[in-house]
């Protein structure tokens, strides 16, 4: 009996913005609530190596921030509207999602099966789609959005989503770790990606694209802080 493929929604947040899977046909911004974005991942296979691992972003849910007080001490160093009791609203990431057709699915799954193997595992979780209104001359498009159901207070489309993360408890997360700490392993590790340093210049200004509007303080205060340190090691900011 063959099994009916369907197509495929994946969220990316991480490297997956800049080099999206194989056969993407459409891509969509929008919002994960309830997660925040750390370099708290660290990397041996992409960015690192096993002696010298870097670090790559993973997301911190609000149920496992909420129960570490060095999770919430980090959220409040850099979030500047959040109130003494936030709620999981409060916490945003941009993001964008993918649409892989059916004949495809199977292919690409196994794809990022691979590529997201250093800790990372599969999850579905919501989230907001901010689509451009425009996209009404993409027919298989906009079947699928209206197949979605839609956020009672936003009115926008609500996807639920595969999406790869790396949880705290995962045997390649770090953990919390300061700016200056993450700066000096980013302005030195490579790995078979590339370089350290290229991984978050990349994530940095594809971020810039997805919300022009917005301000990732976390983000802009450690790519501060890499060119800082690069500067003083002496190493080629190019």
């Amino acid at each position: 009996m063959t099994i009916e493929q369907k197509p495929l929604w994946v969220l990316g947040y991480g490297s997956l913005i800049f080099k999206p899977p194989p056969h993407a046909k459409y891509v969509i911004p929008g919002v994960i609530h309830g997660y925040t974005r750390r370099f708290w991942q660290s990397s041996s296979d992409h960015r690192g190596t096993p002696e010298h691992k870097g670090r790559v972003v993973t997301l911190i849910p609000y149920d496992d921030i909420k129960t570490r007080e060095e999770f919430i001490k980090d959220l409040y160093k850099y979030e500047e509207n959040l109130h003494d009791e936030f709620h999981k609203n409060d916490l945003k990431v941009w993001a964008c999602a993918y649409y892989i057709p059916a004949e495809f699915s199977q292919e690409v799954t196994e794809y990022l099966n691979v590529r997201e193997q250093d800790g990372y595992t599969i999850h579905n979780i919501p989230f907001l789609l901010h689509h451009d209104p425009l996209i009404h001359n993409q027919s298989e498009l906009v079947e699928a959005i209206n197949q979605l159901p839609k956020d009672h207070l936003t009115g926008k489309h609500v996807l639920t989503s595969v999406v790869y993360i790396g949880t705290v408890d995962n045997e390649s997360f770090i953990g919390p770790e300061t700016i200056e700490d993450t700066a000096n392993v980013i302005s030195e590790a490579q790995g078979p990606s590339g370089a350290n340093w290229e991984y978050l210049e990349k994530l940095y200004h594809s971020l810039k694209e997805l919300d022009k509007n917005g301000k990732d303080n976390y983000l802009e205060k450690l790519v501060e802080k890499v060119i800082e340190v690069r500067k003083e090691k002496g190493i080629d900011l190019s």
